[in-house]
């Protein structure tokens, strides 16, 4: 009997930016749709593509979709915050130095595909080159291992937020992007 050869996909993550969602759109759909098939049917869950086009309309949009030999398996993107408005800082007693922020909107990952350090790689490459001192994201209160995660990424939550009447309740956590390892 001959033995059996598997070779691993290529992964290959692409960088995108705010003139590329036209073309990415529907992949950015087609991922949220494969990985929140279970909770479809939630009101907030099926308001994504709103969030596509607001995040995808800031100037400063960043993207990362990673692909398995050829398919979209994942992506990440977020933008920088406005100076002066950073929301976050409500929850900090100091002032940081520097306050300059990116906004990571979304991170996932087809369920097949979680658990294999692909969004460690898709989060350390769209911060890979960003200017800003922070980045900030948000974790449902109610997932624990996921917000566990993130503070094995650098991240400390610093409070909690529920921005929509039909959100999640959000940790909101705080990464020292220029300082981090």
């Amino acid at each position: 009997m001959e033995p059996r050869v598997t070779t691993a996909p290529v992964i290959d993550l692409r960088r995108y930016g705010h003139t590329d969602l036209p073309g990415i759109r529907q992949t950015l759909l087609d991922v949220h749709a494969s990985a929140y098939y279970e909770r479809r049917h939630e009101e907030f869950v099926q308001r994504f593509p709103w969030f596509v086009e607001h995040w995808g309309g800031r100037e400063g949009f960043a993207c990362v979709v990673a692909y398995a030999d050829g398919e979209p398996i994942g992506f990440t993107y977020g933008a920088p915050g406005e100076p002066g408005h950073e929301w976050w800082r409500e929850y900090l007693s100091e002032e940081p130095a520097n306050p300059s922020t990116f906004s990571i909107s979304e991170l996932m990952l087809k369920p097949q595909w979680r658990g294999q350090s692909l969004g460690k790689r898709l989060h350390d490459e769209l911060l890979a080159d960003r200017p800003e001192a922070l980045a900030v994201l948000t974790v449902d209160t109610k997932r624990p291992r996921l917000q566990a995660m993130y503070e094995g990424w650098g991240y400390r939550k610093i409070g909690e937020r529920q921005p929509f009447p039909d959100s999640p309740l959000y940790a909101v956590m705080l990464l020292d992007h220029k300082h981090a390892a």
